[in-house]
């Protein structure tokens, strides 16, 4: 069994973050699971949500996207396409984006081409406003 877990979030764009931590905490598609060293091997798709992480007795919060967890003993990597840590995200423009979708679906009906992308831009603004709160 590890006695140590290490943590790596990854995006297309860049290494968000990488450190040892005690825990963590991941929104999977199958639903929210927790990782602490000497897990089991596993690998989980990832629905867009919270991600936290405890570090020196210390939580940490990311609003993050889809995207794939590959867990081992003693290393979690999560590769996503976005991750944003809550003291950075911006709440201003979150409630803008969010407001200004919510009044484009007012206007589309549900066989509009741009219903569906909409309706996540809503859900993912909602969320990074969540995640925020914990900044």
């Amino acid at each position: 069994m590890a006695d140590e877990l290490f943590l790596e979030i990854v995006t297309p764009e860049k290494r968000v973050f990488s450190g040892k931590i005690e825990d963590v905490t991941i929104p999977g598609s199958e639903g929210e699971f927790g990782v602490l060293a000497g897990h089991a091997a596993l690998l989980s798709g990832i629905k867009f949500g919270e991600l936290n992480y405890t570090e020196g007795n210390r939580k940490t919060y990311y609003a993050i996207d889809t995207g794939y967890a590959e867990v081992a003993s003693d290393k979690v990597t999560v590769l996503v396409e976005s991750a944003q840590r809550a003291d950075m995200i911006d709440r201003d423009k979150a409630q803008k984006d969010k407001e200004m979708a919510e009044q484009k679906l007012a206007r589309i009906s549900g066989d509009d081409p741009d219903y569906e992308k909409t309706v996540s831009v809503i859900e993912k603004e909602g969320n990074r406003l969540k995640v925020s709160e914990n900044a």
